[in-house]
């Protein structure tokens, strides 16, 4: 007796032939000529006859839509899709930019190209003024250069978390604006 078994160990979310508990369901599909709603009975017969697998895509319709189909090539497809969304999701890297509370214009005016082609390239940039020692007492300069590295990056950010003192750290997110 050729065709498919009629259950198959399933880890994939779907139901498949017999795991069908429905009493009726919707057939759909490109090898159906008959759309429409059959019994969970007739419609495994005509999935065995075409030596193919009943499988329930939608169980919270009423009734429960299945087609029949090759059910190992459909978990491939599926696998395949999800992984070319994968690979299409754009990934955010954060890019670090340290100042000290006496930067230097020469300095910041280098860190403020490293941080618009950040911005450019769709980072964010994490830029933080770190305080050593007794320079904890200039975080008023400190504040002030984050504010002004922001300011003249507004053009290609928004500012995502305003300058905030942590221990001996002075952070400051700026995200990329959208692109149109």
């Amino acid at each position: 007796m050729g065709g498919r078994p009629n259950t198959r160990q399933n880890d994939s979310g779907y139901n498949i032939n017999r795991d069908i508990r429905a009493p009726q369901v919707r057939l759909v599909g490109d090898n159906i000529e008959n759309q429409g709603v059959y019994s969970v009975a007739e419609a495994q017969k005509m999935a065995h006859a075409m030596e193919l697998d009943l499988v329930e895509i939608s169980p919270q319709a009423d009734p429960p839509v299945c087609k029949i189909i090759d059910f190992q090539k459909f978990l491939y497809q599926q696998r395949k899709k999800q992984k070319e969304m994968k690979a299409n999701a754009v990934k955010v890297e954060v890019k670090e930019i340290r100042f000290g509370p006496q930067t230097g214009e020469h300095d910041y005016q280098f860190k403020l190209k490293h941080g618009e082609s950040f911005l450019k390239d769709g980072d964010k940039v994490k830029a933080y003024v770190f305080f050593r020692g007794r320079a904890i007492v200039f975080k008023d300069q400190g504040e002030a250069l984050l504010a002004r590295f922001a300011h003249d990056l507004e053009e290609w950010c928004k500012v995502e978390m305003l300058p905030k003192l942590e221990g001996k750290r002075m952070n400051m997110i700026l995200a990329p604006k959208a692109k149109k």
